[in-house]
């Protein structure tokens, strides 16, 4: 095999350089507005993760807060007798949140990112400021359901951190944070950090790092089915979403095999055969039903590691196991996001909760795509228009379509008659 010398250029193909001009006027059926029967929209919290708090371009940022999709939800359910629904945004002046990345500029159709590093919300290293308002959207990035029930939790959470008073930083858990509000309607969409955490780190569990844990379906059961038990304990009603497979998101089907072949061949400018994965059967060739993270160094492949040259392209120097996500890992994260789904179906059913499938939608998504009004959305990474820069969180217009999705569910549960959000109105990817 050919000793290489120099970096590999993974050539993605990804961008293209045109781009949509949204000029379609929106299909919206008209109809009198209804609340439907037995349900009370007038003090609406949303309990989630990333997803619910806005969180996009691997960053928490005011743009984003203000289009998550919770947000367009309350939006709508005003006209049904829907009251104040208050987000913790961040400030106009600390606009940027957490930082986040944006696409810099496309070189020879590949996309250079860039950290925005300006008007940011940071009081201290590590920790944001402090919101005090009212709370509806609680959103918080990184929860899972398992880290629910822990009050620890909230002092190794700056998101979570920068939502408590400081007293209860470390000694409340957002169950207890969440639950002791009133409420009388609920969304709620927990469970995809359960398996999302483990999965991004290649399906290795990180003993130091609690977040990559691979909860099991027992507690899963037991947590999310308390949660549920909770906010219902006065009858209110609400709606809950499935858990997207890890295989639907740009995240882990970027870098492909056949992509990071190529890259290697226009490197070297000759043919190249073989790249070989650590697994837990053992040191193999890898293929196309692999999966390799968003987060890859490409620039590592072919170079030295632990002392030893041609990283992931000899046997036996094979790419780390936390890089990739072997088939036989691909079938037991699915598994386990299947076992997930079955419990949410479950529960929501034994309270007659609207079910929002966001599982069966981000399949769509992902293998036919879907138009909307003239507008293209499909899975693919930036040119795709329903995932954000990171891979994993939507793009504005991706939360209004998810948006949608919730209150169709709502609209059949309930028998009411929420109008849908114009998603013409929120971009997909911004390019410079």
């Amino acid at each position: 095999m050919k000793r290489l010398n120099n970096t590999i250029k993974i050539y993605l193909g990804i961008i293209s350089l045109s781009l949509t001009t949204y000029a379609c006027a929106p299909e919206i059926d008209s109809f009198e507005s209804s609340a439907g029967s037995d349900v009370d929209f007038t003090k609406y919290i949303a309990v989630g993760n990333s997803l619910t708090a806005g969180f996009a371009d691997r960053g928490l940022y005011l743009e984003g807060q203000q289009v998550a999709f919770p947000n367009l939800i309350a939006e709508q359910l005003k006209n049904v007798g829907g009251g104040t629904f208050n987000t913790p945004f961040f400030s106009e002046e600390q606009r940027n949140g957490s930082g986040y990345l944006q696409l810099k500029s496309l070189t020879d159709g590949q996309p250079v990112m860039e950290q925005v590093t300006s008007n940011l919300a940071y009081r201290e290293a590590g920790k944001l400021t402090k919101y005090t308002g009212k709370i509806h959207n609680y959103g918080v990035p990184g929860m899972r359901v398992d880290l629910a029930y822990i009050p620890q939790f909230g002092a190794l959470n700056m998101y979570f951190e920068r939502l408590l008073p400081e007293a209860e930083v470390g000694t409340k858990s957002y169950f207890d944070f969440v639950t002791t509000r009133s409420h009388t309607f609920f969304s709620f969409w927990l469970g995809n950090n359960d398996v999302l955490g483990y999965a991004m780190n290649g399906a290795y569990e990180n003993p130091e790092d609690a977040t990559t844990t691979f909860t099991s379906v027992t507690n899963f059961t037991n947590g999310y089915g308390n949660f549920i038990n909770t906010l219902t304990t006065n009858g209110q009603k609400g709606v809950v979403a499935t858990i997207p497979d890890v295989s639907t998101i740009p995240f882990f089907t970027t870098v492909t095999t056949a992509r990071l072949q190529a890259g290697v061949e226009a490197s070297t400018g000759g043919a190249f055969d073989e790249i070989y994965i650590s697994t837990a059967s053992g040191v193999r060739i890898a293929t196309a039903e692999d999966l390799f993270t968003l987060s890859f160094p490409t620039d590592t492949l072919g170079k030295t590691s632990n002392g030893i040259l041609a990283y992931g392209l000899i046997p036996q120097n094979p790419l780390h196991d936390r890089f990739v996500i072997d088939k036989d890992e691909v079938a037991e994260i699915a598994g386990r996001v299947n076992a997930f789904n079955t419990v949410i179906k479950q529960v929501a059913a034994s309270k007659k909760l609207a079910i929002a499938d966001a599982h069966a939608y981000l399949n769509k998504v992902k293998t036919t795509g879907i138009s909307y009004n003239g507008i293209n959305v499909n899975a693919a990474f930036i040119q795709g228009n329903a995932f954000s820069l990171d891979g994993i969180h939507l793009t504005p217009l991706g939360n209004a379509l998810m948006a949608n999705l919730f209150i169709d569910a709502i609209n059949l549960q309930y028998n009411a008659r929420i109008p849908k959000v114009d998603a013409t109105k929120y971009r997909g990817v911004k390019y410079p």
